[in-house]
């Protein structure tokens, strides 16, 4: 494995215990160790676009990159608001390689009141897919791979935690 450390942010107000919950998989499928920042962070107002009523997913990674702790390699910042890009209704997460950062909203992932157990799972797995993405991998066109672009909870729900024999290959060959 790669022997990274990805740090886990608190954005917002997610749920308690929601981000320990993340350190297993992220472990088991992405090889990276998870661990929780000292700095937690307030609801990013400041990626408020009144027009979409939406957050801006790249102005909350810009203030998640200079919070990466010495010894880490990677952040995600995870929240509890409605994320987008300017070419998407919405996204469930995004991720820059350059800075290393990344984000990841629960409210759609909330669909259907699902707090609990589904709620966990989807964040896991779209926890260890923005992880992929940070560690060199793409997305991946088997809808069961975690690597899958989700655009639905459906799609999250029919997404494993791992990666499809593809996938896998390649993310050997990115930690050589």
């Amino acid at each position: 494995m790669s022997g990274k450390v990805l740090q886990l942010v608190s954005v917002g107000s997610p749920p308690p215990g929601l981000m320990k919950e993340l350190e297993e998989p992220l472990a088991l499928h992405m090889g990276v160790t998870a661990v929780q920042g000292k700095v937690q962070l307030q609801s990013p107002v400041y990626a408020f676009n009144k027009t979409r009523n939406q957050y801006h997913s790249n102005a909350i990674m810009r203030r998640l990159a200079p919070l990466k702790e010495a010894g880490q390699h990677f952040v995600l910042g995870v929240v509890d608001v409605d994320l987008f890009v300017p070419d998407a209704a919405f996204v469930f997460g995004e991720a820059d390689r350059e800075s290393h950062t990344s984000v990841l909203s629960i409210f759609r992932l909330r669909a259907n009141g699902s707090d609990g157990d589904a709620l966990r799972r989807r964040t896991q797995v779209e926890a260890v897919h923005q992880a992929g993405h940070l560690v060199g991998l793409s997305y991946c066109d088997d809808p069961r791979c975690v690597m899958f672009l989700a655009t639905t909870p459906t799609d999250c729900d029919r997404k494993t935690s791992a990666l499809c024999n593809v996938c896998r290959n390649e993310l050997a060959k990115l930690n050589r």
